[in-house]
């Protein structure tokens, strides 16, 4: 009696909630850079006095009830970006012609953002804008 290995269909719970935890991750992080540019062009400020203290985000009367909320996606996207990134293109991989071409395109997109967002807080000005998140 021969036996054959049963493979097991992809986790479709689990690659939705892949893709939602990629684009919220990079929702934050453009929620945050936003935020940025808009106080800088509506006080017609530059960054240095972005950081001054005097542009505090958590003062901005509209946005104060939804500051955890993007303040937690936003150092999630920190700290998670890449192993998201990583683990959706194994997915991807592994999964290949299993997956949805829907699902398979946002993993991919959703892991192409995270690795841009990635570098993108890297750079000197988006390195100001975090000491300014921060603060």
């Amino acid at each position: 009696m021969a036996s054959v290995a049963q493979v097991t269909p992809y986790s479709r719970p689990a690659v939705r909630a892949l893709i939602v935890a990629q684009f919220a991750t990079i929702g934050g992080f453009l929620a945050v850079l936003l935020l940025y540019v808009g106080q800088m062009t509506s006080a017609g400020v530059g960054q240095a006095e972005m950081l001054t203290g005097a542009y505090d985000p958590k003062d901005m009367a509209f946005f104060g009830v939804l500051h955890p909320v993007v303040a937690v996606l936003y150092l999630t996207g920190a700290v998670l970006g890449l192993p998201l990134a990583i683990v959706a293109g194994v997915v991807v991989a592994r999964e290949g012609e299993a997956l949805p071409r829907a699902s398979r395109s946002l993993l991919l997109a959703g892991a192409v953002g995270s690795l841009l967002v990635l570098v993108a807080r890297l750079t000197p000005p988006l390195l100001d804008m975090h000491r300014w998140w921060m603060d």
